[in-house]
């Protein structure tokens, strides 16, 4: 048989699972993995939230339980949101010295110092109203708002965060909180914003999770339109002139092109939020024996790689910590 030369032979470079390996550009690594946590108030509760099968809200009292587990999993950063009792106008527990965050925070520091604490900087699971700030006339008042959120953000870092994580969507949310921790002495705290993050209907089974659900409107007002891309680099561009650290792109299965715009523009890590929402379609069509879990995941979290995302925020941390393990 002629061999025709006319034609390049890209199988070489697929010929076998090391060959395979040896060409791959793009690698999901346990160090590139963020694990969110829910701590809830009260004692001798771990709880798995129904929509998010694996995902637990878990007391302070219980904390050391998941701390091990993920130590030992070699993951490196977890991101921590609290689930009050009691709630205000205000958002007064998000700032409190006691608030959950910073009390987790401290447990946290003194068992695993090692464990980067991202604490979540946001209002709406410490809202009566469960919006991302206060309330004037019917809306979200930006500029009254700012002033709490940059209070939030001091106190966790007193309480020994590595990282500041503002979720709000609120103007000017990167220059308040970066000049509060400046003038309190805490330069060297880097702000992981949540530069870019969508109205997006996936993020369902996290309002479940952090009890966060708005008790009137919807968060349009000041999260982004899902049918928009230039306004994504807008708002990156932006956060990054007022001093954000890391940018945030949420969701991020199918805002991956937003993704990549953004690695494109900027020069600092970017941060591929896989949401909610996601997580619980793959776990939910797992269950039913409709998909292999682990292929897919891993599919997933290495297309978002290939986009540009440095990081992950996932709740698959753990599955896919013991997954690259083995």
């Amino acid at each position: 048989m002629t061999t025709n030369q006319d034609f390049k032979r890209h199988r070489r470079l697929r010929s076998s699972g090391s060959m395979r390996s040896l060409t791959r550009e793009n690698h999901v690594r346990t160090e590139d993995l963020i694990y969110p946590m829910f701590i809830i108030e009260g004692e001798n509760i771990k709880q798995e939230v129904p929509s998010m099968p694996g995902v637990f809200q878990v007391s302070l009292d219980r904390l050391n339980e998941e701390l091990k587990e993920i130590n030992e999993l070699g993951i490196k950063a977890i991101l921590l949101f609290g689930v009050p009792k009691e709630k205000d106008e205000q958002g007064t527990g998000a700032f409190i010295e006691d608030g959950m965050v910073q009390e987790a925070t401290r447990a946290i520091k003194k068992e695993y110092p090692e464990i980067l604490v991202v604490a979540d900087t946001c209002l709406c699971e410490y809202t009566s109203h469960g919006h991302c700030g206060v309330i004037h006339n019917g809306d979200v008042d930006n500029d009254a708002s700012l002033k709490l959120l940059a209070k939030t953000a001091v106190s966790q870092a007193q309480a020994g965060a590595d990282i500041i994580a503002p979720s709000n969507m609120m103007d000017g949310f990167v220059t308040f909180i970066r000049q509060a921790l400046d003038e309190a002495g805490y330069t060297n705290i880097p702000i992981m914003s949540y530069a870019v993050k969508y109205a997006s209907a996936f993020y369902g089974p996290f309002r479940d999770a952090a009890d966060s659900t708005p008790q009137f409107g919807d968060r349009k007002t000041y999260q982004m339109d899902p049918a928009n891309r230039l306004e994504a680099l807008r708002e990156a561009e932006s956060d990054m002139e007022e001093g954000a650290d890391f940018l945030i792109v949420k969701p991020a299965m199918t805002y991956l092109d937003i993704v990549r715009d953004v690695k494109n523009k900027s020069n600092a890590p970017v941060v591929a939020y896989n949401v909610s929402g996601e997580y619980s379609m793959v776990k939910a069509a797992a269950l039913n024996g409709w998909i292999n879990e682990q292929e897919l995941v891993m599919e997933k979290l290495t297309a978002m790689k290939r986009a540009g995302a440095d990081l992950i925020i996932t709740y698959f941390a753990k599955d896919v910590a013991k997954w690259l393990n083995q």
